[in-house]
């Protein structure tokens, strides 16, 4: 089965904070189609402030949705296209003022490519209305998202808005906080990731990600919080379409700061992006072996600076 998400990246600044550098990746094989030659690409390649795409979501410091890998300012564009991948979704993290590290996110196209990538935003006052996303082949989906808005506490991304906290929705059909329900479910919508995302400058935006049955954006979401003590990440919720009893797993699980892929997220403060998620002995490589799930991306979520969870999407 193809996931909805094709591949993932992470790029950092230089030493000397001019420049972005490739920090890691992941590239699943889908069928006869290998993403080697753009890997490649990425390894070699250093940005400058608003070059490429990860560059002009260090410039934009905001999430940035590109439709067309053949645009202009995309470096990579014969390797994307040799390797099947049309979107990309860059997501730069701040702390404060000082970027440290974007996120990019590839999808495909094709006829049977249906699920979401949003951004949601909203100007002082207003309720939260769609600034850009990506739908695959699901363009009433679409069209009926950009005429949609929310206020705090209402849907997925009003409820993420209000709460300033990821949050994940299972079995959407049936959901009634997910006000597009009927819109989704000829789709086969099944489960939606929610993470507040805030610029170097304060301003806050709601990335949601809607996956459907047939081709999932990620076969599993983790959202993992602090203890009352702020001594360990204890996990909070989650969906994975291959084993659903999953937080059985992570029942009584503490993961203290710099262990495991979750643990060093919490201490760098950086994303990570592990190949091998199946082989590591944490108690996240474990359950991941357990469901046959290969990769992870483990993502931090700050507001002012400060870590308040870790978000994991397996592959």
């Amino acid at each position: 089965m193809k996931t909805f998400v094709r591949a993932c990246e992470v790029w950092v600044p230089s030493k000397s904070r001019n420049q972005l550098e490739y920090y890691g990746g992941l590239y699943p094989e889908h069928g006869n189609i290998s993403l080697r030659q753009f890997r490649a690409a990425s390894e070699r390649m250093v940005l400058g402030y608003d070059e490429g795409l990860p560059g002009h979501a260090w410039a934009m410091r905001a999430p940035v949705v590109l439709k067309d890998l053949q645009h202009s300012y995309f470096k990579r564009s014969r390797q994307a296209k040799a390797a099947g991948l049309t979107c990309g979704i860059a997501l730069p993290i701040f702390a404060g003022d000082y970027l440290l590290s974007v996120i990019v996110i590839y999808c495909g196209d094709d006829q049977e490519h249906f699920g979401a990538i949003e951004v949601w935003h909203a100007a002082a006052g207003a309720d939260l209305v769609l600034a850009d996303g990506y739908y695959g082949s699901a363009l009433e989906f679409e069209a009926a998202s950009r005429e949609k808005s929310f206020k705090p506490g209402v849907g997925l991304p009003g409820a993420v808005w209000q709460s300033g906290m990821p949050e994940v929705m299972s079995e959407l059909w049936f959901e009634k906080r997910f006000v597009r329900r009927g819109d989704g479910a000829p789709l086969g919508l099944s489960h939606g990731l929610a993470l507040p995302m805030f610029a170097g400058d304060g301003t806050r935006f709601v990335m949601t990600f809607l996956s459907a049955l047939g081709s999932p954006l990620a076969r599993r979401f983790e959202i993992w919080t602090f203890d009352e003590a702020h001594q360990a990440l204890v996990f909070n919720g989650g969906d994975c379409d291959l084993n659903k009893a999953f937080p059985q797993d992570y029942a009584s699980a503490r993961i203290a700061r710099g262990e495991g892929p979750l643990g060093r997220v919490w201490a760098s403060g950086l994303p990570e992006a592990n190949q091998e998620i199946a082989q590591d002995a944490s108690v996240n490589g474990r359950s991941a072996r357990k469901a046959g799930l290969s990769s992870l991306l483990a993502l931090p979520v700050l507001a002012d600076g400060r870590l308040k969870a870790v978000v994991g999407l397996y592959f």
